[in-house]
């Protein structure tokens, strides 16, 4: 059995929860992901809200957007990226 490094604390978790649902962590990345799971119900809430989301996300259908709006959004987007 290999020991792994430092376990991950919950912000490393934050960072790494999109690649742990893709399966896109390498092995030791996953055996400290999850026992930071088994460990933390806060994590594990985390978790289960971020896949609850994504399946949600899933069944929505596509909106149509005014070319107004589309704008004003881009714009936002914009301004909030150069700040």
């Amino acid at each position: 059995m290999t020991v792994y490094a430092e376990q991950l604390s919950c912000q490393e978790l934050v960072e790494l929860v999109t690649d742990y649902l893709e399966g896109a962590l390498s092995e030791e990345e996953t055996v400290r992901f999850e026992s930071h799971i088994g460990r933390c119900d806060g994590c594990q809430a985390y978790l289960e809200q971020i896949r609850q989301t994504v399946a949600l996300s899933g069944r929505l259908s596509a909106g149509v957007l005014s070319p107004e709006a589309e704008r004003a959004l881009l714009d936002a987007f914009r301004d909030w990226r150069s700040s």
